[in-house]
């Protein structure tokens, strides 16, 4: 099967396209880094093709050789949610992307979505909910789920959804929590500075994320959105002590140097019913 990745070279990005290769798929590769894709130890055994999805071309569908799926993992300007670069513009060239994408003839899509889509509620979220999202990432993430819904109505296609929680591991962004943990370790600092926290969240191995999103693309007995997530709520500060325990390293926590992030309520974990029900069909468990 020949499948699309978009931003091949992100932190996610880099997960999924080394997923897949390992399975034996074919894989274009695309995305607007070509120094930083060559960095990947997968460039040589997928088709890298440099792109700036943003420059529309007249048949994208063609452009990329034609393939069986897509997974758009593409979008600029994180981890910066409260700009509204994602309204202005991330909106506008991801929705005429896959559009464009679509009409010429790709019936198979899955596109990221986020957590932020469903606003400040607290507790277990379910796909099934109505998303009040409070953030200008997650208004367009949403927005852009709206778009490709009504296209379904002109255009046939699958359409998957995959709503991520969060994520760590190799590559991720430096200014995350525990980027800058391991650089407090690195560097035998005294303390590390962080929230209380006290807040819950749902977490996974970004490993574990490429590998459910390989599997919730190439399935379609459950479509629409999923999302893609452990289930469980662990607290922030349970992550930290289990990341310095799995690290067999110590440092004093300095509890409460930081405010909450005033986008994200303080408690909340996904429902993994349906991620839960696509992995059982494809034989595999899910994330202890």
């Amino acid at each position: 099967m020949k499948i699309l990745v978009t931003g091949a070279s992100g932190f996610l990005g880099n997960h999924v396209v080394s997923d897949i290769v390992k399975r034996g798929h074919e894989v274009i590769a695309t995305c607007n880094c070509p120094e930083k894709a060559k960095e990947y130890d997968w460039y040589d055994r997928v088709t890298y093709i440099s792109q700036n999805l943003a420059n529309i071309n007249d048949d994208y569908y063609t452009f990329f050789g034609k393939p069986d799926r897509l997974i758009h993992l593409a979008w600029e300007g994180l981890p910066n949610y409260k700009s509204f670069s994602h309204i202005e513009s991330n909106l506008f060239w991801n929705w005429q992307f896959l559009r464009n994408i679509v009409e010429h003839g790709l019936n198979d899509v899955t596109v990221i979505g986020t957590c932020l889509e469903y606003g400040m509620k607290n507790g277990m979220l379910n796909e099934d909910e109505e998303p009040k999202p409070t953030t200008p990432y997650g208004l367009a993430k949403d927005s852009l789920r709206r778009f490709l819904e009504q296209l379904q109505s002109a255009v046939d296609f699958k359409l998957k959804w995959v709503r991520l929680f969060y994520m760590y591991g190799p590559g991720q962004n430096p200014k995350s929590l525990l980027s800058q943990l391991e650089q407090a370790l690195s560097q035998d600092q005294e303390q590390f500075n962080m929230s209380r926290g006290d807040q819950i969240r749902d977490y996974l191995p970004v490993e574990t994320v490429a590998r459910y999103i390989f599997t919730i693309a190439l399935q379609n007995k459950i479509t629409g959105i999923v999302n893609c997530c452990s289930g469980k709520p662990v607290t922030v500060l349970d992550l930290v002590n289990k990341y310095l325990e799995g690290r067999n390293k110590s440092i004093k926590l300095n509890l409460g140097y930081y405010s909450y992030p005033d986008y994200e309520p303080m408690e909340f974990w996904g429902d993994s019913s349906k991620l839960n029900k696509i992995l059982k069909d494809n034989d595999i468990c899910l994330m202890e």
